[in-house]
C-alpha cells in the first residue's frame, strides 16, 4: 500500500482530475460512450461497496442501478468541488444505507462507527506479550509471523484469497467498509473519510482493527 502523501499518489491526481473533467463534459453533452466508460470504470467497485450495506448481491445490484440513475439525473449539477469518484460513491452509500434500513439491517454509519470505536478489548491477544513479572515484561512472547518468510505461492493461493474475503465479510460493517475501500479498492485515506463522513483518526482506528482481525485469521491458518 502506497503512502497517501507519496509523490506518485500526488502525481496521479491531476491526470485523474483531467480524465474526470473530460468524462463529465462528454456525458453532459449526451455522449453515451462516455457514460459507458464511467460505468465500466466504477461499476464493479460500487457493487463491492453496496454489498457492505445490504443482504445479498441481487439487492446490491439494484442499489447500484439506483445510484447510477440518480447520478445520471444529477450530473449536470455536479459542481466539481470533490472528485467525480467520491461524488458517485456518496450517492451510492446513501442509496445503500436507505435500502439497508428498509431491510432492517442498517443504522446510520455514524452510529456504526461509534459502536465499533467503543469496542472493548486489545487489538492483539494479551498472551502474545510477556507478563509484568517476567524479564522483558510487555515485550513479545510470540511475535507475528513474517509473511515475507512464507512461499509466495501460498500467500497468493486461491484458498488464501477466499479466506481473506470470508474474513472481511465477517467484519463489523464500519470496519468492513473502511477495509474494502482502503485495501481492496486501493483508495487513499482522504477519499475514504470524505465518502464515509468520518474523521482521519476514526478511519485509522477502524482500518487497524479490521487489518488486525484479518491478519489473526491468516496467522491461525498458516500456523496450522
Amino acid at each position: 500500500m502506497e503512502d497517501d502523501s507519496s509523490p506518485r499518489m500526488g502525481a496521479k491526481r491531476p491526470a485523474r482530475a483531467a480524465m474526470e473533467t473530460r468524462l463529465v463534459d462528454a456525458i453532459c453533452a449526451g455522449d453515451e460512450d462516455a457514460w459507458a466508460e464511467l460505468v465500466r470504470g466504477y461499476g464493479p467497485s460500487m457493487l463491492r461497496v453496496a454489498r457492505v450495506y445490504v443482504s445479498s448481491r441481487t439487492v446490491a445490484e439494484e442499489v447500484v442501478q439506483e445510484a447510477w440513475l440518480a447520478a445520471l439525473t444529477a450530473i449536470e449539477r455536479f459542481e466539481r468541488r470533490s472528485s467525480l469518484k467520491t461524488w458517485l460513491f456518496r450517492i451510492l452509500t446513501n442509496q445503500a444505507q436507505t435500502r439497508g434500513a428498509k431491510e432492517g439491517r442498517s443504522v446510520p454509519f455514524s452510529a456504526l462507527t461509534d459502536a465499533e470505536l467503543g469496542e472493548a478489548g486489545p487489538s492483539v491477544e494479551l498472551d502474545r506479550f510477556r507478563a509484568t513479572h517476567e524479564r522483558w515484561a510487555d515485550h513479545w512472547r510470540s511475535t507475528p509471523q513474517r509473511w515475507s518468510e512464507l512461499p509466495e505461492e501460498r500467500l497468493l493461493a486461491r484458498e488464501t484469497i477466499a479466506l481473506v474475503e470470508r474474513a472481511a465479510a465477517a467484519l463489523p460493517p464500519a470496519q468492513r467498509a473502511v477495509l474494502t475501500l482502503r485495501d481492496i479498492l486501493g483508495w487513499d485515506a482522504n477519499e475514504v473519510c470524505e465518502v464515509l463522513g468520518i474523521t482521519a483518526a476514526n478511519q485509522r482506528v477502524l482500518l487497524h482493527r479490521a487489518r488486525t482481525k484479518i491478519r489473526r485469521t491468516l496467522e491461525r491458518t498458516f500456523a496450522s
